[in-house]
């Protein structure tokens, strides 16, 4: 049976190409979607991405977390420092936290900080706190609330602060420390490390006491 006429209408609507006009319209609802949504990850990139990597004088940023909190504080979550010293030698600053100051943009705060040198020989030195400070410009640590230096040749120290000079190794304290290696223990009432660990001055009053020897060890 042939079709009606309203049949063949309707067939010939639906074999009809969509209209330009059509196309257009849902073309400018899924720009009015996705146009914002790239606006919105530009952005986020633009505020997040220095902070992800910044280079200063051989010194770099690497962040796991990043948050920014309501007051406008920069916070950043397991932050890895690195960086080398002016003889090249690497060295990582790591801390469980870390704040920018308000006030000194270019100082962090550090929280459970730890830091890591390695020597021209190979040797290195680890040093860890409580607390701390990064001046980034100035490449200066500066550690609090108990602090352990060791050395990988079996020497420590223990004192309530330190300051470390990450462009030239060398660290110091004024505070009483404890200090204690292979051949025995010492008490000062300060210290300057230098020469990237290679060598110790204890200042103020020091007393030393030397474990003794093996029998047959050599003197």
């Amino acid at each position: 049976m042939a079709p009606t006429r309203a049949e063949a209408r309707l067939a010939s609507r639906r074999a009809r190409p969509p209209r330009a006009g059509s196309r257009y319209s849902r073309f400018v609802g899924l720009m009015k979607i996705v146009l914002p949504l790239i606006a919105a990850v530009l952005v986020a990139a633009i505020v997040v991405w220095p902070h992800f990597n910044q280079v200063r004088e051989g010194f770099r940023i690497e962040v796991a977390r990043f948050t920014l909190p309501s007051a406008g504080t920069q916070h950043m979550s397991r932050a890895r420092f690195t960086g080398t010293d002016a003889k090249n030698r690497p060295y990582t600053v790591t801390a469980e936290t870390a704040a920018q100051e308000e006030n000194r943009p270019d100082t962090i705060r550090l929280d459970r900080p730890s830091a890591d040198i390695t020597l021209s020989d190979g040797a290195w030195v680890a040093a860890s706190a409580e607390q701390g400070t990064l001046a980034r410009g100035e490449q200066v640590l500066k550690l609090a609330g108990g602090v352990d230096l060791f050395h990988d040749q079996g020497f420590e120290l223990h004192s309530p602060t330190a300051t470390i000079d990450l462009r030239t190794g060398a660290a110091a304290g004024d505070d009483p420390v404890q200090g204690q290696g292979p051949s025995g223990s010492l008490n000062a009432e300060g210290f300057r490390l230098s020469e990237g660990g290679g060598r110790i001055l204890f200042t103020g009053k020091a007393r030393l006491v030397l474990l003794p020897q093996e029998s047959g060890a050599p003197r």
